[in-house]
């Protein structure tokens, strides 16, 4: 792969792995101001070393085409339905879609979405949109809940453009501002204050964006547990209570169905059908495996609600990193584990053990880390004497990555690694978590006596000790001392 220059940005906060990209440009309809956003972002991928292709091919990593506001496009019209056969490809690219909007306009909507979300129940009068499936409504009303009307508009575009990622330009003669929208709900801004910085920061963005690696495929390793010795385990009745007690505690987003918000004949391979409204694991000592949920890709899996069905075996790392470790169990569904299993496990990789003694069922030596939860979901506000914040490292506020990726997964054992509650084992604060910027939270969870795995953190989610809250920050952040000795969220606006 082709390194990218030392000069890429205007600042040293970016990616080490980032690399160049096929590029190629197949616009729909046009207005003055996106020719002259297309032409800049054009002239700066050009810049920086990446390859601008004429016309699609199997090469394409990009196809950047464009869509109007607030018109539905047929799914026979859309061009990510039709490109395979337009170019003769065997295989999609990554699409992103520009669309753009007038500031008057962008309010508008985001003034009617404020409106309608503030109901108690979502009323389909209100989501009269056309184009859009039956139960739409029902899905607008909840993204809007969890990530305000900003989060309802961006799946009312995506719905309306068949593009998970957008780039939606505010704009009426002369660019004001970007959105970037993709699949888990992400919609951090670019100012076009200066120009030169609007159109790098866009494409240092996408090449993130392109630049990661997807680490789903997993390695079937090792024996199949025992059906006996499984049913034995208490780790497995601990998930479903833990599930159960989370979801009470509205942490679990409604995952989101494409089929739920626009008609589309087929979506494999062409864009995601549903992403998963997070997952979870805890460490079983008598097995010396990770107990994980298993992914909601394969098939909708209810996280408050699950069975032993819902579960996975996760003991280690591929070699080449390019998926998790699994054991099957005798006897039940083995179904693969969460997007974000590389993730989960490895996080422990560059911590300590410790020896749990008499005071546990077993005596083992286990990996200082307990329970994980990964959730979109923001903290807003936390108790520094029981609770311990970790910072990413500093391109992934600027540069965010998308889930299920080893960027991710590196950037998450990065920041738990730097964890001084979990370097010395003797801290006593138990709980342990960091914000990943446009997505959401991993809590980690220390072996508490006498608690039950995830309980030490759904009681300091009752207590206040950890405040939990719909919004998650879209970029810089950090935490302040508040009035009632809580660090409070300080999220860059």
């Amino acid at each position: 792969m082709t390194s990218i220059p030392k000069d890429y940005t205007l600042n040293e906060t970016i990616h080490p792995w980032l690399h160049a990209i096929n590029l190629s440009f197949v616009p729909g309809p046009m207005t003055p101001v996106l020719e002259e956003v297309i032409d800049g972002m054009r002239q700066e991928f050009e810049r920086l070393g990446h390859n601008i292709q004429e016309t699609p091919d199997d090469s394409t990593d990009v196809v950047l085409t464009t869509a109007p506001f607030g018109v539905p496009l047929s799914w026979r019209d859309a061009l990510i339905f039709k490109i395979r056969r337009l170019y003769n490809l065997s295989r999609t690219p990554t699409f992103y879609t520009l669309v753009q909007v007038s500031p008057d306009e962008l309010q508008r909507q985001l003034d009617l979405f404020q409106t309608v979300i503030e109901k108690d129940a979502p009323d389909p009068a209100d989501f009269d949109f056309p184009g859009l499936a039956a139960d739409a409504h029902r899905v607008l009303y909840e993204q809007g809940r969890r990530g305000g009307p900003i989060l309802a508009l961006e799946r009312l575009v995506q719905a309306y453009s068949k593009s998970i990622h957008v780039l939606l330009l505010v704009a009426d003669e002369s660019p004001v501002e970007m959105y970037h929208f993709d699949l888990v709900g992400a919609n951090p801004r670019t100012r076009a204050d200066d120009m030169d910085a609007f159109y790098v920061d866009i494409v240092l963005r996408m090449v993130t964006s392109m630049s990661t690696i997807e680490v789903k495929e997993h390695e079937l390793v090792g024996d199949p547990v025992p059906n006996e010795l499984w049913k034995h385990l208490s780790t497995p009745d601990a998930m479903a209570v833990a599930g159960q007690q989370i979801g009470e505690r509205s942490f679990f987003t409604d995952m989101v169905h494409i089929s739920d918000v626009v008609d589309v004949p087929k979506v494999t391979d062409t864009i995601a059908e549903q992403y998963s409204e997070g997952c979870f694991a805890t460490w079983d000592p008598q097995i010396n495996a990770l107990i994980s949920t298993v992914t909601g890709s394969a098939r909708p899996v209810d996280k408050g609600n699950i069975t032993e069905d819902d579960l996975a075996v996760i003991v280690g790392v591929r070699e080449d990193g390019m998926g998790a470790q699994v054991r099957h169990v005798d006897g039940k569904r083995n179904d693969p584990p969460s997007t974000e299993a590389v993730e989960l496990i490895d996080l422990d990789s560059l911590l300590p053990e410790v020896d749990l003694g008499p005071e546990w069922e077993i005596e083992a030596r286990v990996p200082v880390v307990r329970s994980k939860l990964h959730g979109h979901r923001g903290i807003k506000a936390y108790d520094p004497t029981c609770v311990e914040y970790v910072t990413l490292d500093p391109p992934y506020y600027d540069y965010p990555v998308s889930c299920a990726t080893s960027a991710q997964a590196q950037g998450i054992k990065s920041a738990f690694s730097r964890s001084e509650a979990l370097l010395n084992p003797e801290d006593p604060r138990p709980i342990v978590f960091t914000v990943l910027p446009g997505h959401g939270t991993v809590i980690a969870e220390k072996w508490v006596p006498g608690k039950e795995p995830f309980q030490q953190m759904w009681e300091y989610m009752d207590s206040g000790q950890l405040q939990v809250d719909n919004m998650v920050p879209q970029g810089s952040m950090t935490y302040i001392p508040g009035s009632d000795d809580k660090m409070i969220l300080k999220a860059e606006e």
